[in-house]
């Protein structure tokens, strides 16, 4: 009777166990297929532990001349439009017509909701105190991610050293939370890669191979009709393994993609690499950024 009366009980706890096993499987596919990717997420940059959305917006469209060109109404509201369809992320310089009108565009949206991502330019010699002027024009006790901007020399590395330092400084300070370069060159990329300096990588990505790097230290900003994207993704794919944060840029080609089919294919390939976390594009007006979520939903909605 006893054994009997135990099997019945083991049996009925299995069926039990099988059973909830099976709704928390269910319930875990619903989930995931509930759980889609969109332009608006909330991404981890790398290692760093930072978040962003996925789309970030840039201020710096022909060095900032084609938003200052909205005036500082239309750039304060352009802004607060970006914020307001979720993008959280603005990419910023002290180079860029922009820079001083940050502040003014940032005003009232939560310090604490936004990834602000500046570049300093190789004519600093006072690093310490660019970063904290950043801080000051941005009115902001800290810059999220500060990067090197616009390298394209092999040897940025050791030319930059004593700057390298600096911001090493202000992370401790907590000036900054990551640093990182941008790149113009594959010398300088390949460079980038190779250095354990490096946390965050902004890099020049799209199919077509606009304006993307090239072997060129000396004309890389001659307007080369493409490059081959190739070796980019190849140092893509070691920033990952390395678990770098990596951003791309020229997604529309530095603005040359006037035609939706150029459009649509790089915005699809970028979406297609798992070696991006996010992606910043140039905006002057609330249709582009509405295109831009609407061609990215599209592509990560896509079977991969």
């Amino acid at each position: 009777m006893n054994s009997n009366s135990n099997r019945r009980q083991f049996l009925k706890r299995s069926a039990l166990a099988a059973g909830a096993l099976a709704l928390a499987s269910a319930g875990t596919l619903l989930g995931q297929t509930a759980a889609k990717r969109t332009a608006v997420d909330e991404v981890t940059l790398g290692l760093t532990g930072l978040k962003l959305s996925r789309l970030g917006m840039g201020t710096g469209s022909d060095s900032g001349h084609v938003q200052t060109a909205l005036g500082r109404d239309g750039f304060n509201k352009l802004i607060h439009y970006a914020y307001d369809q979720g993008i959280r992320y603005f990419d910023c310089a002290e180079s860029y017509a922009t820079f001083t009108w940050m502040a003014g565009a940032i005003k009232g949206l939560p310090r604490e909701r936004l990834f602000i991502q500046s570049k300093i330019d190789h004519n600093n010699t006072d690093i310490l105190a660019a970063i904290d002027r950043h801080r000051k024009i941005f009115n902001t006790d800290y810059i999220d991610s500060m990067l090197v901007h616009c390298m394209v020399r092999h040897n940025w590395t050791d030319e930059w050293k004593r700057a390298m330092d600096g911001f090493d400084e202000a992370r401790d300070k907590k000036w900054i939370l990551a640093k990182g370069v941008s790149c113009h060159t594959l010398p300088a990329l390949r460079a980038s890669t190779a250095s354990n300096w490096t946390e965050v990588h902004l890099v020049r990505v799209n199919p077509q191979g606009r304006r993307v790097d090239g072997m060129d230290e000396i004309g890389w900003f001659n307007d080369d009709p493409a490059h081959d994207i190739r070796p980019v993704l190849v140092e893509l794919k070691k920033m990952r393994v390395l678990g770098r944060g990596v951003i791309g840029m020229k997604i529309i080609g530095d603005g040359h993609f006037i035609h939706a089919e150029d459009r649509e294919k790089s915005i699809r390939f970028a979406m297609s690499l798992p070696e991006l976390d996010a992606v910043v594009i140039g905006f002057k007006n609330a249709g582009e950024i509405d295109e831009a979520i609407q061609r990215m939903n599209s592509a990560l909605a896509a079977p991969a």
